[in-house]
This record gives structure tokens, C-alpha cells and sequence, in this order.
């Protein structure tokens, strides 16, 4: 498990440690107390990628496009 905290990873940080942690559950040679552990933060760890992909799709649904479809520019997103 890495000692990085888990809101300060990207998203592709956050993906290669979840796919670490579900790897170690998968093969279930852990501890009781370590499998609990892994689990708590492959759940933060899901919650972090879910955050990262939904504010890309935020940036890429605020792109406006001309009427040939090129981009224009960027709209305000709310929350921002």
C-alpha cells in the first residue's frame, strides 16, 4: 500500500493502487486485519477515479463548439 494520500493522486495513480489492492484481495494472502484495511482503501481509492472521471467529463462537456463543430472556446462550469 502506498503512504500517498489518496486526494492528492491522479487519476492513473489512483487506478495502478486499485488494481494493486483488488489483486491482493483476489489471491486473499493478507490477514484478516490487513484484507480490511486493503479493503477500506480500495473503496477510497474506487470513490478518487469516480471524482477524477467526472471532472474530466465536466472539462470536455464545457467545450462549445462553432457550427462546423470546431472548438470554440471553454463555458463556465458551475462549481468551478
Amino acid at each position: 500500500m502506498s503512504d500517498t494520500k489518496i486526494e492528492e493522486m491522479s487519476f492513473e495513480a489512483a487506478m495502478a493502487e486499485l488494481e494493486k489492492v483488488l489483486g491482493q484481495l483476489e489471491r486473499g494472502d493478507v490477514a484478516l486485519d490487513e484484507s480490511i484495511a486493503l479493503y477500506e482503501r480500495g473503496a477510497a481509492l474506487k470513490v478518487r477515479c469516480e471524482t477524477k472521471l467526472k471532472e474530466a467529463e465536466e472539462k470536455v462537456a464545457a467545450i462549445t463548439l462553432d457550427g462546423d463543430g470546431n472548438p470554440t472556446g471553454l463555458k463556465p462550469v458551475e462549481g468551478l
